[in-house]
């Protein structure tokens, strides 16, 4: 069998090269022109026959019988100017990779190029998933809409995701026996009000002011609607109203999330934000109408195969390298709309820095990550893709 972490060290600069691709000309959401085409040119110069899926790109290879594992990166970065300072950063403005999407992608298309390599070593059929707008909860919907998981049927899924932060390369993350990461509601308050000049408030209804008033009480449902022995978490990340400072307008706009590790939590919550929202607008003499932007569920591990993963990993005797079990994160992931169709295991690699280059999270624009993560999670993907079909035939 090929030592796919040898092999993926001599691929190192090939995968850091699609990295600073992809990272230097980020794009947002469903439609990725560039990183589609990107992905579909460098799965057929390796001799791999890929073809759109809905937003994203798809592709196998294998023996084409037995069972069938889906091996998933999404490519999406997050709609803001990047401030990392990196060399190739993105100079667009409105798009940044300040989740490392750009190193999932990358780091499967080297895994893709090592199975081609060895593909007489697969015991059945692994099937590739690049998947668009995971950061808006769209592209995993996207993809299964459009048969992902269909021609061949998947049998299980397995997806990486790097983490930034004041960590060493060659530690692992995952959760073999409870949620991993929380469910996500993403919601926008539309207030009507009735714009006015801003001498005269008493001729109009102030939308700003029924927007604040929406947002103190939204606070008050975790402080004191939600059980405190669960974790529920509500955020408003955005709020857009007027032109103007001397203008009272017509409507604001409040965009957020809500985010559970519990059922019962997550639709008490969703239900209550939609009645406080319209009738606090009520009190102040507007209205409000509630849209949903996106539902995902809790993302939750099989576990039994999380630690078959893991201990296909720890064959590779990667240099440094740790395990962290149990990990559990209040953001969430549409992968998990993947693992409650089938068996599934999502695991967080490392890729941060112990010095001042470590000082920023995820999603901030001066963030950075450390490619030396770069062969460890396309030996990962390889790894377990070979020893896992292999052990399910």
């Amino acid at each position: 069998m090929m030592n796919y972490y040898e092999r993926a060290v001599e691929l190192k600069e090939e995968t850091i090269a699609h990295r600073r691709y992809l990272h230097e000309n980020a794009e947002v959401g469903l439609y990725m022109p560039i990183a589609q085409k990107y992905v579909l040119d460098q799965l057929k110069s390796f001799g791999i026959d890929a073809k759109p899926c809905g937003h994203g790109v798809t592709a196998t290879l294998g023996k084409g019988n037995g069972k069938v594992l889906l091996l998933r990166a999404d490519m999406d970065a997050l709609p803001m100017c990047e401030e990392s300072g990196e060399p190739f950063a993105c100079t667009s403005g409105n798009a940044a990779h300040a989740c490392g999407h750009d190193f999932h992608a990358a780091m499967l298309l080297t895994a893709a190029k090592m199975l081609k390599e060895s593909e007489d070593e697969i015991e059945g059929t692994v099937k590739f998933m690049f998947q668009p707008a995971e950061e808006t909860f769209e592209g995993g919907k996207d993809m299964l809409e459009n048969g992902i998981l269909e021609n061949p049927t998947v049998d299980a899924a397995l997806a990486f995701h790097v983490g930034p932060g004041k960590m060493p390369v060659g530690l692992i993350m995952y959760n073999n026996s409870s949620t991993m990461m929380y469910s996500v509601d993403g919601f926008r308050i539309n207030v009507q009000g009735k714009g006015s000049h801003g001498a005269y408030p008493q001729a109009g209804i102030d939308p700003i002011n029924i927007g604040v008033h929406i947002h103190l009480a939204l606070q008050e449902l975790i402080a004191r609607e939600c059980d405190p022995t669960q974790s529920c978490v509500l955020t408003i990340g955005k709020f857009n109203a007027g032109a103007a400072g001397n203008i009272i307008p017509d409507t604001a706009v409040l965009e957020g999330t809500i985010r559970t590790n519990n059922a019962e939590a997550r639709e008490l919550l969703v239900r209550r934000m939609k009645e406080v929202s319209v009738k606090t607008a009520e009190v102040y003499g507007g209205s409000a109408e509630v849209e949903i932007l996106g539902e995902c569920p809790p993302l939750t591990c099989d576990p039994k195969l999380t630690t078959d993963c893991v201990s296909y990993i720890r064959e590779l005797q990667i240099p440094g390298f740790m395990e962290y079990p149990g990990i559990t994160a209040s953001a969430s992931e549409d992968f998990a709309l993947i693992s409650t169709k089938v068996p599934s295991c999502f695991m967080y690699l490392s890729a941060g820095f112990l010095d001042e280059r470590g000082d920023y999270s995820a999603h901030n624009p001066k963030v950075r990550f450390n490619e030396d993560v770069c062969p460890i999670g396309a030996a990962s993907y390889a790894q377990c893709a070979v020893r896992w079909l292999a052990e399910n035939k």
